[in-house]
């Protein structure tokens, strides 16, 4: 899967390091989802876990081409967001 990420206006690096998030934390979130949904035009909310167990909530915007998708934002999944998450996957039977 090809991942382009949103380049920062002032750095022009990607934009998920303003949230402390390296891109293989996207991957790893993007390997395993355990949710996701649709957002807003055309865009996918995906929540899932890194390897070392963040919970991070990926915006992602699928390639018209579909093999691939551009990474809009990423950041820790925190506060009632997170516990509500936790309550589902619980539900689900994960966690």
């Amino acid at each position: 899967m090809d991942i382009r990420y949103n380049p920062d206006a002032d750095s022009g690096l990607p934009h998920i390091y303003r949230h402390n998030v390296d891109e293989t934390e996207v991957e790893d979130v993007l390997r395993r989802p355990q949710e996701n949904m649709p957002g807003s035009r055309n865009s996918r909310i995906v929540i899932g876990q890194t390897r070392a167990g963040r919970v991070l909530k990926v915006i992602i915007v699928p390639d018209d081409n579909g093999d691939g998708v551009f990474v809009v934002t990423a950041f820790d999944l925190t506060g009632k967001p997170l516990r509500a998450f936790r309550r589902r996957m619980r539900g689900r039977g994960e966690q």
